[in-house]
């Protein structure tokens, strides 16, 4: 993955659980993360994976991906081709599990200005979020040093068999 993703913007509102993204009826019955990926946000767009371009941001309101902790939530959201999910917060544990899969997860406080089809042009390593349509750039909160590497190695799993540690255990 690099270090920029630019996408359209696929806008949705506050709280999305992971029900929404993915639903708990899909994940327990569909090992296969082709046919499972098929159902992405499918109650809040029916359609909604067959519809995502490579490279399409997921913008959000507050407290994105709450709900049970379900790594198949990110998983399908990256699989379908989203490059980032940019909210205004994140539930603690989609933020983990999304970092984990190598899904880059960003806040920003002014994403309640980008509107659905924004073309986004975002860059995780100098730290801010353009909107292409609108001419206008957000801060975003900062990407640590570590998560960024786990992010351009495609994931913690990854970054721990190319280099046989975790990344703040460069010194061990």
């Amino acid at each position: 993955m690099s270090v920029r993703v630019k996408g359209r913007a696929w806008k949705f509102g506050d709280n999305i659980n992971t029900d929404l993204i993915i639903a708990g009826k899909y994940k327990l019955s569909i090992t296969n993360i082709d046919e499972l990926s098929k159902h992405a946000m499918e109650a809040l767009i029916p359609g909604f994976a067959e519809k995502v371009r490579e490279g399409d941001i997921i913008v959000a309101g507050k407290n994105f991906g709450c709900g049970s902790s379900r790594e198949q939530a990110p998983l399908v959201l990256k699989h379908i081709g989203i490059g980032a999910v940019v909210a205004e917060s994140f539930a603690r544990i989609f933020y983990r599990n999304a970092i984990n899969i190598g899904l880059p997860a960003i806040e920003c406080k002014e994403a309640y200005r980008i509107a659905d089809g924004d073309i986004l042009y975002l860059d995780l390593a100098k730290g801010y979020l353009e909107n292409l349509t609108r001419n206008e750039t957000y801060g975003v909160k900062p990407m640590p040093p570590a998560l960024l590497e786990i992010l351009v190695n495609g994931g913690l799993v990854n970054y721990v068999k190319k280099y046989g540690r975790l990344p703040w255990q460069l010194g061990e």
